[in-house]
C-alpha cells in the first residue's frame, strides 16, 4: 500500500497532503470506507513525511528521548530511565529509510559514503543516526525531543532537580552576574537547567546564544540565537562554534552563552569573560564538578593554549560550577555546586560549596566563598 501511494504521488507530482494521500488510496482500487481511508491516510502520511511508527512517541509530551537500536527494540525516556516500548518496524530496511528521510528533511546527507548524521529537524528535535556496517546489525536512530517551552525554576524544584530552597541560590547566582558552567553527563539535564536559569535574566538584558544545535529555548524577550553549520560536500562553508563566539562578542551581549563548550571556542569564551563580559555561562560534559578544570585544560591545550595561560584565564573568568547527575532511578538533580579558586601551584581547582540534600542544599567548605560572591545579588542561603 505504501509503495503504491508513493508511486501515485510521484506520477502526479503532488504533495502528500491528507487529501492527496486519501485520493491515492482510492486510486489503487481498494474498497475502503471513509473511516478506514482516514485512518490509513494518517498512517501512510506519517510514513511519508512524519516519523512513521515513532510519531506517537514523539507526540507524547512526557517523552524526552526516542532510541531505536533494532526494528523491534525501540526505547523511550520519560524522565525515569529507559523503557522498552511495543513499537516495531517491519524490518531493518524500514529503520534505514526513516533515518535517511529524516536526515534529508534536516538538509543532511546519510548514505554509505557518509554513514552518520547529527542534525536538528525543523521542529527542533535533535537527530542522530548511524547506518550499518558502522552500526552493527541495524541502523541506530536517536531522537532528542526539545520541549517547545522551557521549564521554569519552580517546575524544576517540583520535579526534584533543584532541592527545596536551592532556587534562591541559583537566582542569586544570576543576580550577582557570576560566570558559571553547568556540568554533567549526556542526558543529565544541563540544557534544561540552563534554559530555565536564562529565563530569570533581567528583561532589559540581551542574551546571545552560540550553539552547535539550537536547543536552548529560554523564556526571555531579548534572545539572539547563532547556530553552527557543517561543511558542504565540497568541504566548504564550515561555521564552527569558535566562529560564533567571536561574532557574538561583536553583538553587544549582556550575557554570552555557549550551549556546550567542547572545542576551540573555550579560548574565545575565557578571553571574553576576562574582558568585561560578566555573567557568561554554558554547559560542559564532565564526570564531576571537580573534573571541570581538567576538562577545560584538555580543550584549551588542543586549541593551542598552554596550561599556565589557560589556568590564569580560568581563574579570572569562571566563578561557579553547577554539576548535574542522573540517579539510580533516572531522576535528574543538582548533585553539587563548586566554587573555583587558584591553588599555590597556580592551577585552578574547585571547592565544594553545596551538595544535594533531600530537604535543602548541604553546605561544604566552599560555602563561605560562594556566599561572599553572591553578595552582589540577592542572597540566598542553602536552608
Amino acid at each position: 500500500m505504501l509503495d503504491g501511494v508513493r508511486q501515485w504521488l510521484a506520477e502526479n507530482g503532488t504533495e502528500p497532503t491528507p487529501a492527496r494521500v486519501a485520493e491515492a488510496l482510492r486510486a489503487q482500487g481498494r474498497v475502503l470506507g471513509d473511516t478506514e481511508v482516514l485512518g490509513a491516510a494518517a498512517q501512510l502520511r506519517s510514513e511519508l513525511v512524519g516519523a512513521g511508527p515513532l510519531e506517537p512517541l514523539l507526540a507524547d509530551s512526557s517523552v524526552t528521548d526516542v532510541l531505536v537500536s533494532a526494528p523491534d527494540r525501540v526505547w523511550v525516556d520519560r524522565g525515569g530511565g529507559l523503557e522498552l516500548t511495543a513499537v516495531r518496524f517491519r524490518d531493518a530496511a524500514a529503520v534505514r529509510r526513516l533515518a535517511q528521510r529524516l536526515a534529508a528533511v534536516a538538509g543532511r546527507r546519510l548514505d554509505d559514503a557518509r554513514p552518520w548524521v547529527d542534525a536538528r529537524l525543523p521542529d527542533g528535535t535533535r537527530l542522530h543516526a548511524v547506518l550499518p556496517p558502522v552500526a552493527v546489525g541495524s541502523t541506530c536512530l536517536s531522537l532528542r525531543v526539545v520541549r517547545p517551552k522551557a521549564f521554569t525554576l519552580p517546575e524544576l524544584v517540583a520535579a526534584g532537580t533543584v532541592p527545596p530552597g536551592g532556587d534562591r541560590v541559583l537566582r542569586a547566582l544570576l543576580d550577582a552576574r557570576l560566570s558559571f558552567l553547568i556540568s554533567g553527563g549526556t542526558g543529565s539535564g544541563k540544557t534544561t537547567l540552563l534554559s530555565a536559569l536564562l529565563g530569570l535574566v533581567g528583561p532589559k538584558e540581551r542574551i546571545v546564544l552560540a550553539e552547535d544545535s539550537a536547543e536552548l529555548k529560554p523564556e526571555h524577550p531579548h534572545v539572539v540565537r547563532l547556530e553552527s553549520r557543517p561543511a558542504n560536500q565540497e568541504g566548504a562553508g564550515l561555521v564552527g562554534l569558535d566562529d560564533l563566539v567571536r561574532q557574538a562578542l561583536r553583538m553587544r551581549p549582556d550575557r554570552l552563552v555557549v550551549g556546550e563548550v567542547r572545542g576551540a571556542e573555550v579560548v574565545h569564551l575565557l578571553a571574553a569573560l576576562n574582558t568585561g563580559h560578566e555573567g557568561g555561562c554554558g554547559t560542559v560534559h564532565a564526570n564531576a564538578a571537580g573534573d571541570v578544570p581538567a576538562r577545560l585544560e584538555a580543550l584549551g591545550t588542543a586549541a593551542g593554549l598552554d596550561r599556565a595561560a589557560l589556568h590564569s584565564q580560568l581563574a579570572a573568568a569562571l566563578s561557579v560550577v553547577v554539576h548535574l547527575v542522573r540517579d539510580a532511578v533516572g531522576r535528574r538533580r543538582i548533585a553539587e555546586v563548586h566554587v573555583l579558586e587558584r591553588a599555590a601551584s597556580g592551577l585552578v581547582k574547585t571547592v565544594p560549596a553545596l551538595r544535594w540534600g533531600e530537604k535543602a542544599f548541604i553546605e561544604g567548605p566552599g560555602w563561605e566563598r560562594l556566599d561572599s560572591l553572591l553578595l552582589g545579588g540577592a542572597r540566598g542561603g542553602p536552608a
